[in-house]
This record gives C-alpha cells, structure tokens and sequence, in this order.
C-alpha cells in the first residue's frame, strides 16, 4: 500500500507536502495531532509515517515511542525545524528512521519518504537465523527462545544483515547501506544510535549473542562470554 500519514499542524506546510507527494504519486492522509495519528496508524497499514516534532498535543518523538511501544515498525520520517545533534539523537533513540530539518526541499523529502519505502517493501519474508537468533522481517521482530522484541525498519535491516552474515565481520558502510539505502544521506552517529537500541533489546530478550565492534574493521554477532 503506498499511502503515508503526515502528522503536521501546519496547515500551509501540510498542503505543500502532501500535494508533492501526491504529485509523486504517493497518496496522504493528513493528521494534525498525535492522539488521531496514533488511532490511525495502529489501525490502517501505512507505509510510512511523516511526523514534525512540534505539534499541538506533544512532541513528534512522543508519537514516535508510542507507535514502537504498541509493536508497530513502521517507518518514521521526522521533520522539525531543531537541527542540533541531540535533538537528532533523541530521535533517534525513539525509534524513528530518518530525520530531515527545516527548511528542507520538497524534491529530498518525497526522496526520503520512497526511501523509507521501499526499503520496507525490500524487506525479505525469509526469517533468517544464526545460533539461536532469529530475526522475523514480516512480523517486524527479532526472537530468542521464547523471547521477541519489536525492531524499527533500519533495526531490522541492519540484524538480517548480520543474521544473514552468520558471525563475520561486516563492514560500518555495509550496514549503513542494508539500513539506510546505498547513496542515501545518513548522519553520522546514526549507525551507533541504531547499534545501541539493538545491543540492549538483544540483552532484553536474554540473547547469548551480542553485536561486537571489530575495531578497524567492522560489526559481528559474537558469543557473550
């Protein structure tokens, strides 16, 4: 389904994102307050969601850890007119995807939203597995024994990537590329943000595997010893 929710107050702002976007033949459904976009998205299968971070009932990142905290994995593009690194961070943090700062060309966010997109659809319906470790793209969570945890889109990406790469080492560009697209722009502390998020949901779920820093080299999944 290639319809997305833009969750933003500003009803000029809104009206020239949603009519790009529809313009590249994405279709919008417009929100202006999280307790609606919320209800939507939980109900209806977006395939990304759009969500300024200034909004009348809150934070866009409040919106953000909602949505993971209800098991949804859809992708989040957040736009907000902070463009420090922390306010980068904590979003982050939060599960979102992608983070875009104001002013911004309409031309690079209809870019980021096919992006975020299609690397949804890209994902494989094969649950793939290595020492115990499964990770299940379609239902949007990675498991160990009787434990599951929900994973954000990039998560998802990078531990099939090293699921798939079955304890060897995997290069920082690889993983960027498996989470965020070749050639997509990514800042530069959000492979660390996203490898953080995971180490602790991987000691969550009680895994005897961890995501190890080869230094100089890479990223493996490793035996904790």
């Amino acid at each position: 389904m290639n319809r997305i929710a833009l969750v933003e107050d500003h009803d000029r702002l809104a009206a020239l994102i949603a009519q790009a976007l529809t313009t590249a033949g994405i279709e919008v459904d417009v929100f202006s307050r999280i307790e609606s976009a919320f209800a939507s998205i939980v109900q209806k299968k977006y395939a990304t969601a759009v969500i300024d971070r200034g909004l009348p009932d809150g934070d866009g990142i409040d919106l953000v850890r909602r949505l993971r905290r209800s098991g949804s994995t859809i992708p989040c593009l957040l736009l907000t007119a902070r463009d420090s690194i922390h306010d980068r961070v904590d979003g982050l943090e939060a599960g979102a995807d992608d983070y875009l700062s104001k002013p911004f060309a309409m031309q690079e966010m209809v870019a980021r939203v096919r992006a975020l997109t299609r690397r949804t659809q890209n994902l494989q319906s094969l649950d793939p597995e290595f020492a115990g470790l499964q990770v299940r793209p379609e239902a949007g969570c990675m498991t160990w024994a009787d434990e599951s945890i929900t994973l954000a889109t990039s998560e998802l990406q990078i531990m099939v990537a090293l699921v798939r790469a079955g304890g060897q080492t995997l290069k920082r560009s690889k993983l960027e590329d498996a989470a965020w697209g070749i050639g997509e722009p990514v800042t530069p502390n959000a492979l660390d943000v996203a490898l953080h998020r995971l180490r602790r949901k991987l000691q969550g779920i009680g895994s005897e595997l961890q995501i190890v820093n080869i230094r100089g080299h890479g990223f493996a999944l490793r035996q904790i010893p």
